[in-house]
């Protein structure tokens, strides 16, 4: 071996122990002992993104400063929440996979991917995090793939093709690794595909069971579907899900039911979309589900985080699940059972009159029609897949909201056509100083004109009451993710470009920064040698920052 090779050899060696950390399962399921890390995209498997690290406080947030970015290879937005392991970060750019060091964000390598040319998906080349086995990093690709990579050099070690991309299949989620499997969903609703949810085995890629989110023939809540609405049912599944350990159950929000607006060929609840449902682990076996929006029509996917609390509840402990929902309402369950225990209103809202037992009452005016109606919120819903947050110190629940936005919704006939759009429907958005979307004048139906503004806040709500205590309102809607930590900082942002910091007891500003684009992502914190590192994603690139 000559001197030179024997240097590069070396090198190798010595960066390959460097990024060498095994993160075993019982490191993920104790999360909460290392701070340090982000080993889940939620943080943990609670999916609270409530960090404990306090060195970032109201005092002080005021003092933060950029410490580096990395500038994405991507021109789609950035929507990951990277993983940190040790002073290693891994993140993503589209569907590249890149390790960087935590501290510089130096590149120690990248893991490139090009998605099949035929594949279909609705909206951008979208790839939210990474899940973690040992020294074993998994990408689910948006092109239906999902990825081992060696986490140490990058290097490939099984590739499995999880569904058909050329059918309007994609995968947008982080994957959830829990004990010795790994865990996707199939999107792609929005082209009549079919979805599901997979476990595959971390050492061989190989399929360990699956539960589909449209039951077929035969499974459990085939009979809520009318006709043959139930092959191009939709049910897609748009992020991850989460884990209790204490109950060995794995949670996880299906989007709406397919087509999107019209369910004349579809009648019935249509389960298990709109839907969290609760599985196990270990066999993929149902155990309970809730359904948010039988028989949807207005495209309000329950696509948001399952955030699991244990809270006091009518005066006794309580094991509860947390679900802001895309349909306008602020949901506590019990996360052993299921049972219902409440539901408040998150933003304005006109197609619910109350609950039966849990089940929503359709108010007389909230039936699509071909003429159309109008209806609040609008079909991205009074929030949506960005991440909330709960923090156990404050017992707060926080969350981004979108105020006072509606559509009008009309049912169109179409038939459907193997890997193109399929909604049988149409949208106009009629928001006062935006202008009109969607080819329906308001002129034409002056009785739908809304004066309300529409605008995104930062709320946070007591799951005791469903009541907000506080918000934080912005001039733009947002599709930011949530993060609190333990010194009681509230970290978001927003559409106008703006990060910034909230005290969590009270929703007073204590710093912002201008990034130049809308924030799309969850931000999340880490510490390496013992100090604390902030890093959110705006536009393309991510931003890190800590104190001087």
């Amino acid at each position: 071996m000559t001197a030179r090779r024997l240097v590069i050899f070396v090198a190798a060696v010595a960066l390959a122990e460097t990024l060498g950390a095994q993160v075993s399962p019982d490191r993920i399921l104790n999360a909460q002992k290392e701070p340090q890390n982000w080993l889940t995209y939620s943080g943990s498997y609670l999916s609270q993104r409530y960090s404990q690290l306090t060195q970032i406080t109201p005092a002080n947030a005021k003092d933060l400063v950029l410490k580096w970015v990395f500038q994405a290879r991507w021109l789609d937005y950035n929507q990951a929440t990277p993983l940190v392991v040790d002073g290693v970060m891994d993140t993503t750019q589209g569907n590249d996979v890149a390790a960087l060091d935590a501290t510089t964000g130096k590149m120690f390598w990248i893991y490139p991917y090009a998605p099949a040319s035929e594949a279909r998906f609705c909206c951008g080349r979208i790839t939210r995090g990474l899940g973690i086995h040992g020294d074993t990093l998994f990408l689910a690709t948006i092109d239906a793939h999902l990825i081992a990579i060696d986490a140490r050099t990058g290097r490939p070690l099984w590739n499995r093709i999880v569904a058909d991309a050329t059918a309007g299949y994609s995968m947008t989620s982080a994957p959830l690794v829990i004990k010795d499997k790994v865990i996707v969903g199939t999107a792609g609703g929005e082209f009549g595909i079919r979805g599901f949810i997979a476990a595959y085995e971390v050492l061989t890629g190989k399929e360990a069971w699956r539960f589909n989110t449209v039951p077929l023939p035969g499974e459990p809540g085939h009979e809520t579907w009318g006709g043959d609405g139930w092959k191009n049912g939709g049910g897609s599944i748009w992020v991850t899900g989460s884990y209790d350990p204490d109950t060995n159950l794995t949670f996880w929000g299906v989007g709406n039911p397919g087509p999107d607006y019209n369910a004349k060929t579809r009648p019935g609840d249509n389960l298990y979309t709109c839907s969290v449902v609760a599985i196990d682990p270990d066999t993929g076996k149902l155990k309970w589900h809730y359904q948010f929006t039988p028989g949807d029509e207005f495209d309000w996917d329950a696509v948001q985080i399952p955030v699991l609390a244990d809270i006091s509840w009518q005066g006794k402990p309580r094991k509860t699940m947390l679900w802001a929902n895309r349909n306008g309402f602020f949901y506590v369950l019990d996360r052993v059972t299921g049972e219902f225990l409440q539901a408040t209103p998150i933003a304005k809202q006109n197609w619910n009159a109350g609950f039966d037992n849990g089940r929503p009452i359709r108010t007389t005016n909230s039936i699509a029609s071909y003429e159309g109606v109008l209806i609040y919120p609008g079909n991205q819903g009074a929030t949506n897949w960005f991440s909330p947050s709960f923090s156990p110190r404050t017992g707060l629940f926080y969350v981004n909201v979108w105020e006072n936005t509606h559509h009008i919704f009309a049912r169109a006939d179409q038939e459907y056509k193997e890997g193109s759009s399929y909604t049988q429907g149409r949208l106009t958005t009629n928001y006062p100083g935006r202008g009109i979307a969607g080819g329906m004048r308001a002129q034409q139906r002056p009785n739908l004109r809304m004066e309300e503004e529409n605008f995104g806040t930062v709320r946070a709500f007591d799951p005791q009451t469903g009541k907000w205590k506080w918000e934080y309102k912005m001039s733009d809607l947002t599709d930011a993710g949530v993060l609190t930590t333990a010194s009681d900082v509230v970290f978001t942002g927003g559409r106008e470009g703006y990060f910034f910091a909230l005290d969590a007891r009270t929703g007073s500003l204590l710093w912002k920064i201008q990034l130049g684009g809308p924030t799309q992502n969850g931000p999340m914190t880490y510490s390496v040698n013992g100090r604390q590192y902030v890093a959110v994603s705006a536009s393309n690139s991510l931003f890190v920052f800590g104190l001087p």
